[in-house]
């Protein structure tokens, strides 16, 4: 848990400090910080479930 933590703490500190160095903007930075992890987090759910549908197919097919 503490592993997950700490990526979390610095994945925000990267969207942010990214964005405010490209706008200026402590509130751009803030917001971005807030919702591309989580955006990313979503994708993330759906690219699990497509991989595992196609390791599945891989592995249906060697057994064939």
């Amino acid at each position: 848990m503490t592993k997950t933590l700490t990526f979390a703490l610095l994945h925000f500190t990267v969207a942010f400090t990214v964005t405010y160095l490209l706008t200026g903007s402590v509130i751009i930075g803030g917001a971005v910080a807030l919702v591309e992890p989580a955006i990313n987090t979503v994708v993330f759910y759906f690219h699990e479930k497509v991989w595992k549908r196609i390791e599945s197919q891989q592995e249906n097919l060697l057994v064939s």
